[in-house]
């Protein structure tokens, strides 16, 4: 209660207290030097509280009618510098007819005495435009802020529903071809693999939806997107799922497996003339996810990072972790292995 207060308020609270501080720390330091200082002067100075506060608070709508923040810094201070002599002016004139309500006999007008008194005033309005027209300068510059890491926040969103939009054709591209396939050699076969397709895909469109999903649902996905590939592979691919208990429920991009499993049937199992091997690795390793999709074959295209799967998931994985996750390709003992990294702090 007490802060929404605070936070609601901190204009007029700054502006009686700045305007108590100065007024009183005045009125003290005159006192000392100054022994015929009476109870009247107490007050005329306690009157000069709200006048400075009523003085700089018509100033500030000025202020914002003006919208003096949109020209240039040069004409910013000419205006601060002004407008601080003549709230100055007001203020000096005030105290003059605030000292006769009160009966305080002033000292001898002059040309310096009211110079002085000038100069010394527009010192604490000066010192106002500067906290002012700071903290507007800061809360403008965070807005700015706020709105650009927005609009990079929503253009990044886009980008990663493209690249996740590019996955599903592709991925059913696949699955269409393996069924097609299917259909002359074994029409049983290829009845069976539609059916799993078919919960394959509701899945898949459930997954899509979300910028990132359980490990463990992306496992389900890959194992059923593989026990439909068995179906046409049979014997020649095989599989193996190795995945550490105490990271199933960590979120990843979805298809981020899947994508590496598809290539890895697409270029090492189809083109193997025998028995092949996809094995599929998630453990944790200091503060990072830990994802291995190894196949058996070899790196045949020099460039492998250029293939689609690949370099979406490339970029997928900066948009959403920047330079902390990453994704390598290399080729060891006759397999062909993917590393993924994902950090599990960030």
């Amino acid at each position: 209660m007490l802060k929404s207060f605070f936070k609601n308020n901190i204009y007029w609270i700054c502006q009686f207290t700045g305007w108590s501080f100065y007024v009183l720390a005045n009125f003290f330091f005159q006192s000392i030097d100054n022994a015929k200082y009476s109870i009247k002067h107490f007050e005329l100075y306690l009157l000069l509280i709200p006048t400075g506060v009523v003085i700089t608070h018509i100033y500030r709508i000025m202020v914002k009618r003006l919208n003096i923040l949109r020209f240039n810094l040069a004409v910013q201070i000419a205006f601060i510098v002004f407008f601080a002599i003549q709230k100055a002016n007001v203020f000096f004139l005030l105290t003059i007819v605030y000292s006769r309500f009160f009966n305080i006999p002033n000292p001898t007008i002059s040309v310096i005495y009211i110079l002085s008194s000038i100069i010394n005033f527009s010192v604490p309005f000066l010192l106002w435009n500067v906290i002012y027209f700071g903290f507007k300068y800061f809360q403008n510059y965070k807005q700015a802020e706020i709105k650009s890491l927005k609009y990079l926040a929503s253009s990044r969103e886009f980008e990663l529903n493209n690249l996740k939009s590019q996955l599903n054709p592709h991925f059913m591209f696949n699955s269409m071809n393996s069924i097609r396939a299917l259909i002359d050699e074994d029409p049983f076969k290829a009845k069976e693999a539609v059916t799993k397709l078919s919960g394959i895909l509701r899945n898949a469109l459930i997954m899509n939806k979300n910028r990132e999903i359980f490990l463990k649902e992306e496992i389900q996905l890959v194992e059923d997107y593989l026990s439909l590939e068995k179906i046409r592979y049979e014997d020649r691919l095989n599989y193996e799922l190795i995945i550490s208990e105490d990271v199933k429920n960590i979120k990843i991009p979805p298809f981020i497996i899947q994508s590496q499993v598809e290539n890895a049937i697409k270029h090492g199992i189809a083109k193997l003339p025998g028995k092949g091997l996809i094995k599929i690795e998630a453990f944790k390793l200091s503060q990072v996810l830990k994802l291995k999709i190894s196949n058996s074959g070899k790196l045949i295209n020099a460039t492998p990072e250029t293939g689609v799967g690949f370099k979406n998931s490339m970029q997928r994985l900066e948009i959403l972790y920047g330079s902390a996750g990453k994704i390598f390709i290399s080729e060891l003992n006759n397999l062909v292995v993917v590393d993924i990294n994902i950090p599990l702090s960030y």
